[in-house]
C-alpha cells in the first residue's frame, strides 16, 4: 500500500516544510539537553568523558530530525540506535550510572520522529515493521517496569496517530476536490448536450416549416410550367422551380451541421484542399495540388465526400509510402468532379509505427460512400511503382440521395 503525498510535494512545501523541521529539530536538540543536563533522562551525577560523548550523540540523533521528510526511516533509526546504545551502557554493561535511574527516557525528539513514517514513507508495510521494533527500544522490555513501557509506548504511539489521522484528512480533502471537480465538469457536460439538443431541435422544426413551404412554391412552379401557354411564363416557372430545389438542398446541408457540427468546426468541402496539401507539406510529404475549372460547380455532398477522399488517399501516403512524392490533381465541370491522387514510389518501407494503426477498411468505406453518390472510385498500384487513386462524382447529388 502506498501513500499519495499529492500537494505535500511541490518545491514550494518542500523548502517551507525543511525549513520548519530544520527549527523543530533545533528545538528539540536544546531541550532534550537541557532535560538530560537537569536530571530528567540518564544523565549521571558525576559525568565523565563518555557521559559527555553520549550528549553529543544524542543531540546529533535529535538533529536528524531536519529530514524526517525525506528520510523518515533514517531518523528512525538513527533515534533508536542512541536510545538502545544509551540503555545497553547503563544495563547491563554498567559504565554509565544516572542520578535518578527511574528517569532513563529516550529523547522527546522519538515522539516526532514516529510521525514520520505513516507520513512520509510510501511503504506502509516497512512503515509499520520500522515503528515496531523502535517501539521495542523505546519500551526497554528487558528491564521490565510499567512506568517506562507506559510511557515508552506513548512516546511512539502518539505520532503515528496523529500521521494516521493527519494523512486520512489530506485524502479525505482530496476525495472532496475531486468529487467537487468531477461535478462541476458533469455540470458543464450536461449543458453543452442540452445546448446540442436545443440547438438540433430549433434545426429539426425550422427544416420542417421551411421545407414545407418551399415544397409547396416548388410544386407550383412546376404545374405553373406544365400548364402556361406563355413561354416566357414557363421559363420563369422553371428557374422558380431549380431555385427552390437548390434552396431545400443548402436547407438540408445547414440543418445537417447544426445537428452535428459543434461550435467553430469546419464542414469538409473542395475549399478544404488546399489546407490538407498544406498539412501534408508540413509534415515532410511533398504534395503538389493542380485544379481545372470552378470549384463551385461542386454540390455540397460531392466536395465532403471528394473531401474525404483526398483525406484518406494523403493519410495512406503517410503510413505507406514515406519520402514519396504527390500529385493531386481536381477537374470541375458541368457533369462531374474527378479527383486523382498519384503518388511515386516509396524512399523507403512502411513506418510500421502507423501502418498498423487504423482498421484497414478506409478504401472500402469510402467506396461505399462513393457509390451512394452515384460515383466510381479506382485504386491501384501503378507501373512505375507508386499508387493511385482515382474518384469519378457527379457534380450535382441532391443530399436527400447521400448518407453524408
Amino acid at each position: 500500500m502506498t501513500v499519495d503525498r499529492g500537494v505535500c510535494d511541490g518545491p514550494w512545501h518542500r523548502r517551507h516544510g525543511f525549513a520548519v523541521d530544520v527549527m523543530l529539530a533545533a528545538g528539540f536538540v536544546l531541550l532534550d539537553t537541557g532535560l538530560t543536563l537537569v536530571g530528567a533522562a540518564w544523565w549521571p551525577e558525576h559525568p565523565g568523558p563518555l557521559a559527555w560523548v553520549m550528549l553529543g550523540a544524542q543531540a546529533l540523533a535529535c538533529a536528524s530530525v531536519a529530514v524526517r521528510r525525506t528520510a523518515p526511516l533514517a531518523v528512525v533509526g538513527v533515534l533508536g540506535v542512541f536510545t538502545l546504545a544509551v540503555t545497553l551502557l547503563i544495563s547491563p554493561a554498567g559504565v554509565l550510572t544516572p542520578a535518578h535511574r527511574g528517569n532513563v527516557w529516550a529523547p522527546l525528539a522519538t515522539t516526532l520522529a514516529a510521525y514520520g513514517p505513516l507520513f512520509y514513507q510510501r511503504d506502509r508495510r516497512t512503515a509499520y515493521l520500522a515503528l515496531a521494533a523502535f517501539t521495542l527500544v523505546v519500551m526497554r522490555p528487558w528491564a521490565p517496569s510499567l512506568t517506562n513501557m507506559t510511557v515508552g509506548l506513548l512516546r511512539t504511539a502518539v505520532g503515528p496517530l496523529l500521521a494516521l489521522y493527519f494523512d486520512t484528512r489530506r485524502k479525505l480533502m482530496q476525495a472532496l476536490v475531486e468529487r467537487a471537480e468531477r461535478a462541476e465538469r458533469e455540470r458543464h457536460l450536461l449543458a453543452e448536450r442540452a445546448r446540442a439538443e436545443e440547438r438540433a431541435r430549433l434545426a429539426g422544426e425550422m427544416h420542417d416549416v421551411v421545407t414545407h413551404r418551399v415544397s409547396l412554391m416548388v410544386l407550383q412552379a412546376g404545374a405553373l410550367k406544365v400548364t402556361s401557354a406563355d413561354e416566357a411564363t414557363r421559363r420563369a416557372a422553371e428557374e422558380l422551380r431549380a431555385a427552390g430545389c437548390q434552396a431545400l438542398e443548402e436547407l438540408r446541408d445547414l440543418v445537417g451541421i447544426l445537428r452535428t457540427a459543434p461550435q467553430g468546426d469546419r464542414t469538409p468541402s473542395v475549399a478544404g484542399f488546399a489546407d490538407l496539401v498544406a498539412e501534408s507539406v508540413a509534415v515532410g510529404t511533398p504534395t503538389e495540388l493542380t485544379e481545372v475549372g470552378d470549384p463551385a460547380l461542386a454540390s455540397p455532398v460531392v466536395g465532403r465526400t471528394a473531401y474525404r477522399v483526398l483525406r484518406e488517399a494523403l493519410t495512406n501516403v503517410r503510413k505507406h509510402a514515406p519520402g514519396a512524392r504527390v500529385i493531386v490533381r481536381v477537374e470541375y465541370d458541368n457533369a462531374q468532379v474527378r479527383l486523382t491522387v498519384r503518388n511515386t514510389p516509396p524512399t523507403g518501407g512502411p513506418r510500421s509505427a502507423l501502418a498498423g494503426t487504423g482498421s484497414g477498411l478506409g478504401i472500402a468505406h469510402l467506396r461505399q460512400r462513393i457509390e451512394l453518390v452515384h460515383g466510381t472510385l479506382h485504386a491501384g498500384p501503378c507501373s512505375d511503382g507508386g499508387f493511385s487513386v482515382e474518384a469519378t462524382l457527379p457534380a450535382f447529388v441532391p443530399t436527400s440521395e447521400a448518407a453524408v
